[in-house]
């Protein structure tokens, strides 16, 4: 059978959840075709299998989902899209393809909690963005700051740990570099516990992520993050609540430390820019000296000039190093030596863990789905349920 009939209202369903027209589905099953295919062709009355695996390919629903004869009503349960309209960024289709991911994810979470009898209330109080940003991050620090780590991962994933305890939720995931669609987004977050990260370089700027929407979280306004705005320039042109989760991650990561920073005499070129402070800083911290150097900006404790000189210099040393890096694989590869880089895992809520344990020890779901939403090999799965 080459050709088979689909439920078309579902596949609008689709376009309207992903915010796409017919011609914008067309656009994108026509790229690097020889014969082009026709609105007739996709949305007629029969579909060929290969068309249907393309259409698939992007919104990974499974073949049998446009099949299915039963039609599907527009929730606001089932999509942060149709709850809101617009976001901190214009979503490519590949951030839309995450969001849509991980909304999946949050429902399936939700189900399995439930069956397995965990408990999900909200222990952290809810703000508004009334409420003074410096004071709240004093107050969750006290809850959820889980000590200083130097080793950045570390301290990463112990503030994850930390969320967990307090029935929120993170998921990190990781882009290929060779994935078709990319996903323009830093983070985001869905009503009502779920944090999503996309994986940085900078463990630094990704834990600033995860605080900016944990702001989001303490507000409960839900939202899609393109720039976190740790530019100066980006900082100016946010708006009210993006402000307050900004300011509100600055004072939960800088601590005590800020004192120094509201302090500090001015910096210029006679005091070397307190370079060294800065730095010093930074590793108490784990803020990026970027992001310290932005809030000397908005503190007025640098001008905005000599703020754009220190800007260039990380510009500089940053696309020095991702050079160095370039020219090491291209060695590598003339060579024939092997990356010894692994691939990378995204790092696991113990919040998500523990619930996908339960579920699998009472029998909720089978041993194939335990390995895949925990990503392990069959053979390993005692060390999962020790």
């Amino acid at each position: 059978m080459n050709s088979t009939s689909i439920n078309i209202n579902r596949l609008n369903h689709l376009l309207k959840l992903y915010k796409l027209s017919k011609k914008d589905l067309l656009a994108n099953l026509n790229q690097d075709r020889k014969k082009i295919l026709s609105e007739t062709e996709v949305f007629g009355n029969q579909i060929k299998i290969s068309v249907l695996k393309k259409i698939d390919e992007l919104f990974k629903k499974g073949l049998g989902y446009y099949i299915d004869p039963k039609d599907i009503k527009e929730s606001k349960e089932e999509s942060i899209f149709f709850r809101k309209d617009k976001f901190n960024a214009e979503l490519s289709f590949g951030a839309k393809q995450i969001v849509t991911h991980f909304e999946e994810e949050k429902i399936a979470f939700s189900a399995l909690s439930k069956l397995a009898d965990f408990k999900n209330e909200r222990s952290l109080p809810f703000f508004t963005i009334k409420s003074n940003p410096k004071k709240v991050a004093e107050e969750i620090r006290k809850q959820i700051y889980p000590g200083f780590n130097k080793d950045r991962k570390a301290f990463l994933k112990s503030i994850i740990t930390k969320l967990a305890d307090n029935n929120v939720l993170v998921f990190e995931f990781i882009e290929t570099w060779n994935k078709k669609e990319k996903a323009n987004i830093n983070g985001f977050y869905l009503s009502p516990n779920v944090i999503v990260l996309k994986r940085q370089k900078s463990y630094r700027r990704e834990t600033f992520t995860l605080i900016h929407e944990l702001g989001h979280y303490l507000l409960n306004v839900e939202e899609i993050d393109e720039k976190i705005g740790d530019d100066y320039s980006a900082y100016e042109s946010l708006d009210k609540i993006e402000t307050w989760c900004n300011d509100f991650a600055y004072y939960f990561l800088i601590g005590e430390m800020d004192n120094v920073i509201s302090n500090i005499e001015k910096a210029s070129s006679k005091n070397d820019y307190h370079h060294e402070l800065i730095k010093d800083i930074s590793e108490q911290t784990n803020l990026s000296e970027y992001a310290l150097y932005t809030r000397l900006r908005i503190n007025d404790k640098i001008t905005y000039n000599d703020y754009q000189s220190v800007k260039t210099e990380f510009e500089n040393k940053y696309r020095h190093n991702e050079e160095k890096l370039r020219m090491e694989r291209e060695k590598e590869k003339i060579e024939g030596r092997a990356s010894q880089a692994r691939a990378a895992k995204p790092i696991l809520s113990p919040l998500y863990v523990n619930t996908v344990q339960s579920a699998f020890i009472e029998g909720i779901i089978g041993e194939s789905e335990f390995c895949k939403r925990l990503n392990v090999k069959p053979e390993n799965i005692d060390k999962y349920l020790k």
